[in-house]
């Protein structure tokens, strides 16, 4: 037995004082409604109604009952009022990367408020970002993935020491700028190593990087992971290393930042959503838009190339050999 539905048709038929009336209050049936009032009767054990009458009138057991009738369909009706909140406001988690520009990210917590979901922003690596979605832990991430096929790109550079005289960065950087001069003699200090973010620490793209970089000829040592975000910064600033980085990211902590030239060393993000139950996974418009913002994404995928993208093919070219 439905007893929130039976209990529906006695709370009607009282007030209403008729089974016509009840019926057509709940939209239903006149002889469904009247066939759960009989059921419930049989459930308490006794008369509900006297129908003996023209218009049918409460009985004792009906009168003695109805106060609790209507304080358990009132429980039931607060409980689905909660749950629907509940859903509305259920926190949808958010993979991103560490390096996520904050008033971005600011900007797609007010529109999620908008469009009535709470976003709730975790910073993780790439690995448990993917990992996360998988798992149902995530609702949504920023998934790493080669730049040619990705739908946003995200262009990398160098970040160094700030720039004393203000000299404005060159263009583009090739690596092999920064291979070992010839005949560089002892006194000369070493030269910086490259380190790489967490964010950066992909096979694919450390393959990319490695090869590149033989291509180069920058020694293999030369390359190294970063560690934490603020190590790394500090030494980057400080003049003892070259931090591989997005421009916002470089910016942001002061520092002077020259992009590489070799686009398949770009970063390339998907933003991806957590399959439902009926196995779809759609991610809203605006909040892919506002996530590629954040990690100051420049093209999407199918878009037109830039202007100085065009105009750089012979170099990019000839820093992949």
């Amino acid at each position: 037995m439905d007893l929130l539905a039976h209990l529906e048709a006695y709370v009607a038929t009282a007030e209403e004082a008729g089974f016509s009336r009840a019926a057509d209050r709940l939209g239903i049936a006149q002889p469904l409604l009247s066939r759960r009032v009989k059921t419930l009767e049989e459930y308490f054990g006794g008369p509900l109604f006297d129908r003996s009458r023209r218009q049918i009138a409460t009985t004792e057991l009906g009168v003695l009952l109805l106060p609790y009738a209507r304080d358990v369909l009132d429980r039931a009706q607060r409980l689905r009022q909660v749950a629907r909140s509940a859903r509305r406001s259920r926190v949808r988690a958010v993979g991103v990367p560490a390096d996520c520009a904050p008033a971005a990210l600011a900007r797609a917590l007010r529109a999620g408020t908008e469009h009535g979901v709470t976003l709730g922003f975790r910073e993780l690596p790439p690995l448990e970002r993917a990992s996360g979605l998988a798992d149902g832990s995530l609702g949504y991430a920023l998934v790493r993935t080669a730049p040619e096929q990705a739908a946003f790109r995200v262009p990398l550079g160098l970040a160094s020491a700030p720039v004393a005289d203000g000299t404005v960065a060159r263009r583009t950087l090739h690596l092999e700028e920064l291979r070992p001069r010839r005949g560089r003699g002892a006194g000369h200090a070493a030269a910086p190593p490259l380190l790489l973010l967490t964010e950066d620490q992909v096979p694919y793209f450390e393959d990319r990087l490695a090869r590149a970089a033989a291509r180069a000829g920058l020694p293999e040592e030369r390359i190294r992971p970063a560690g934490p975000a603020a190590t790394a910064l500090a030494e980057t600033l400080a003049g003892h290393a070259l931090l591989l980085c997005a421009e916002p990211f470089a910016r942001q902590h002061g520092a002077h930042w020259t992009p590489l030239a070799d686009r398949a060393l770009h970063r390339g993000y998907d933003v991806s959503a957590a399959p439902d139950r009926d196995g779809a996974a759609a991610v809203p418009g605006w909040l892919a838009a506002l996530l590629a913002s954040a990690v100051g994404a420049v093209t999407h995928r199918g878009g037109p190339e830039p202007e100085a993208g065009r105009a750089d093919a012979p170099a990019r070219l000839a820093a992949r050999g």
